[in-house]
């Protein structure tokens, strides 16, 4: 079970939709072409056409796969003194001194440029759970640090 934001849900919806009515006819159109120009074992635009069929199909199904398996979270249900999905959450590295902000998301929704990590990702297991003022160690691939959570809101 994939837990996701109504946003992000909406935005799957979205893609998977144009990708149905939009994309795939187009691509069935350019595949007629390309197999009515003759003979198909040299046929540069049948076999480009092909690959794109196939890669839309594959994100077709991933798509219906995900949307069939997911549930869009009730931010009214989630904690509000607690670490949990969609939680925005403020902390500092001990290491470091460095002062970070990032939301907890699934990893359908993990964009770093946008601030968002997986509840997956070392940093996001370690934060799931806890409170605000906590120390929590965190275990990643370049190491073991700690960080001390400042601030936890649910937008």
């Amino acid at each position: 079970m994939e837990y996701l934001s109504k946003e992000r849900h909406d935005e799957l919806a979205a893609e998977l939709e144009n990708l149905i009515n939009v994309e795939y006819p187009r691509i069935r159109e350019e595949l007629s072409e390309a197999r009515a120009q003759g003979d198909l074992s040299e046929n540069f635009e049948y076999r480009a056409a092909r690959r794109a069929q196939a890669k839309t199909i594959s994100r077709i199904r991933f798509l219906q796969n995900v949307l069939k398996y997911s549930r869009v979270i009730d931010r009214s249900a989630l904690p509000k003194d607690r670490i949990s999905l969609l939680s925005r959450v403020e902390f500092t590295n001990l290491a470091t001194d460095a002062k970070m902000k990032y939301t907890i998301v699934s990893h359908h929704e993990m964009n770093l440029e946008a601030g968002k990590i997986s509840c997956n990702s070392p940093i996001g297991k370690a934060l799931m759970g806890r409170k605000a003022g906590e120390i929590v160690e965190v275990q990643a691939p370049a190491g073991t640090f700690s960080i001390r959570i400042d601030n936890v809101s649910t937008d």
